[in-house]
């Protein structure tokens, strides 16, 4: 098996976070946080994810500061986890994500879940905007990337 290359020093803004949240367990496992699961075992019956691997990818999410550990409000040995604030900065992540499979992954009436506003319940809309306010598209933006080092 080939060892996973880290894209820790990488340049890229997102390839800094790939290192991070990757692949698709730690990104459902951030999904069930942010749906209020804590325990490991809530996130173990929700995944049907093997023991050995949410132990694995919970750890990297605690050593990355996306996740913390917190003691259990009824005390004793058990330790909840807890998204921290750099963990909930990845909400519009997830949300866009969300709107991408809505948009393309189900057939026409095709029953899904839905993202709402907990106050009102309507669905949530994410939008990418200049800094002044504006909706940006793909076409309307480039990267700056900075400079390779030359041999």
């Amino acid at each position: 098996m080939v060892a996973r290359k880290s894209l820790k020093g990488d340049y890229c803004p997102s390839a800094r976070s790939l290192d991070v949240i990757g692949d698709w367990w730690s990104l459902l496992i951030v999904r069930d946080a942010f749906d209020g699961l804590t325990r490991f075992s809530e996130f173990q019956k929700s995944l049907g994810i093997a023991k050995n691997i949410l132990a694995e990818r919970l750890r990297t999410l605690v050593d990355s500061g996306i996740l913390e550990l917190a003691p259990a409000a009824e005390g004793g040995t058990r330790m909840h986890y807890l998204l921290t604030e750099k963990g909930k900065d990845l909400f519009p992540l997830m949300v866009a994500l969300r709107q991408f499979g809505e948009r393309h992954l189900f057939a026409p009436q095709e029953e899904h879940s839905v993202l709402v506003e907990r106050a009102t319940g309507r669905p949530v809309h994410l939008e990418v905007k200049t800094h002044d306010g504006r909706a940006i598209g793909s076409d309307e933006t480039v990267i700056l990337k900075v400079p390779e080092a030359q041999d």
